[in-house]
């Protein structure tokens, strides 16, 4: 049983899956998105974000705690000089899970798993909007210049009838 034991084991042993989920994390430094499992994608954001978090600061003693994690130079290397910088002001939330569907082999649940400010089309997406909208928009009523326009116009279309009514 179970008993408030929180971590889903994905059907495998602790060293293997400890192996999997390394091997998944190496794959998604590298490659900044990765296809797999719906389960196995929610496991991996709990595990690499933490790694993300130590590679804000640039420290020899969080460099070695992600490689212990990690045990590829590459990646951490990714880590720390690419991934880390760029991530610097986000607070949190580094990776989005986009669900794919089902496989048609064993109709197992599917998911890309990315980083979030490696995703190019919609980076690019976003910062052409926020280029074209400088100003900020609101869900305001219309401006009192539109207000008063629109009152004068009512005013004058209900003076017209109790005009011909007089006449």
């Amino acid at each position: 049983m179970r008993h408030g034991n929180k971590i889903n084991h994905l059907g495998r042993t602790y060293g293997h899956r400890s192996a999997l989920l390394k091997n998944l994390s190496n794959a998604l430094i590298m490659h900044k998105r990765i296809e797999t499992t719906l389960a196995k994608a929610k496991e991996l954001r709990v595990y690499v974000e933490p790694l993300i978090s130590k590679s804000k600061d640039n420290t020899t003693h969080s460099r070695r705690t992600a490689f212990s994690k990690l045990q590829n130079k590459y990646a951490a290397k990714e880590l720390f000089d690419i991934i880390g910088p760029k991530v610097g002001e986000r607070p949190g939330g580094y990776t989005r899970i986009i669900k794919l569907g089902k496989r048609l082999g064993d109709n197992a649940e599917m998911a890309l798993i990315e980083l979030v400010d490696f995703n190019e089309i919609y980076s690019a997406n976003k910062s052409a909007q926020t280029t074209t909208d400088t100003k900020k928009r609101t869900r305001r009523a219309t401006s009192k210049k539109k207000q008063t326009e629109e009152t004068q116009d009512a005013v004058e279309s209900t003076e017209t009838p109790t005009e011909n009514a007089e006449a």
